[in-house]
């Protein structure tokens, strides 16, 4: 398996990790709360040895802003694991306060480089994988800081299973069309839209995100990449 541990000569993907100071309730909760809630990355059988009781199905969220797309998804699919990686602390206390306040026992929490979670990860243990809103890094010269890149494809190709699903959301059409061409380069995975609605529009069960709340609100139109993960990679085509 590969080496979980954070590396300091990795590539940094994200922006700042605190924003405001944390109000009491939520440092009460970063404190006592999310040391219960993060996983063992060193643990024998990943997944199943972080959470109170294992689960028949694992879903990954990469980045998960204040949380509000995973809670809900948590409160939905019980017997699914939610792992949820958000190295911005502010976020993760606004998870925690779900967590808390829903006693959500589905949900185990990163605070840092969701990397380390996929290299710890067994193969083929996952059923989902979301990538909503990433920080789009857009001068080019940023552009190697974004997360679709081969290595980390790479990596959730090893750990999704095959038919699992990966959704990308993005407001910037930029970073759309880069995911398509890393995609279709990689060969892994297979984008599901058959006619412009399928990207365009949100999928049925979607709970939305806060983020996504303020793209509409400011004009961006946001675009939804529906892929699976196919049995083996085949070279040059979605």
């Amino acid at each position: 398996m590969p080496d979980p541990k954070h590396s300091e000569n990795k590539r940094i993907l994200y922006g700042r990790r605190q924003g405001h100071k944390l109000h009491p309730r939520q440092q009460k909760l970063v404190d006592e709360l999310l040391p219960d809630l993060q996983p063992d990355l060193l643990a024998q059988n990943g997944p199943q040895d972080w959470f109170q009781t294992p689960k028949a199905h694992y879903a990954l969220e990469v980045g998960f802003g204040g949380g509000e797309h995973v809670a809900a998804r948590a409160k939905a699919a019980p017997a699914t694991g939610f792992i949820a990686c958000e190295p911005f602390i502010n976020g993760v206390a606004k998870l925690l306060i779900e967590v808390h306040e829903n006693r959500l026992q589905n949900i185990c929490i990163h605070n840092d480089d969701a990397r380390d979670v996929m290299a710890a990860l067994p193969e083929q243990c996952l059923d989902q994988a979301y990538l909503l809103y990433p920080d789009p890094w857009p001068k080019k010269r940023h552009n190697k800081r974004r997360f679709i890149n081969t290595d980390n494809l790479d990596q959730l190709f090893r750990i999704l299973k095959p038919g699992a699903g990966f959704l990308v959301a993005s407001d910037i059409a930029d970073y759309l069309n880069w995911t398509l061409i890393h995609m279709r380069a990689h060969g892994g995975f297979e984008w599901q839209a058959k006619t412009c609605a399928d990207w365009q529009d949100a999928p049925d069960d979607w709970p939305g995100t806060r983020y996504e709340a303020k793209a509409f609100r400011e004009g961006r139109v946001p675009g939804y990449l529906r892929f699976t993960r196919r049995e083996a990679r085949f070279a040059g085509g979605l």
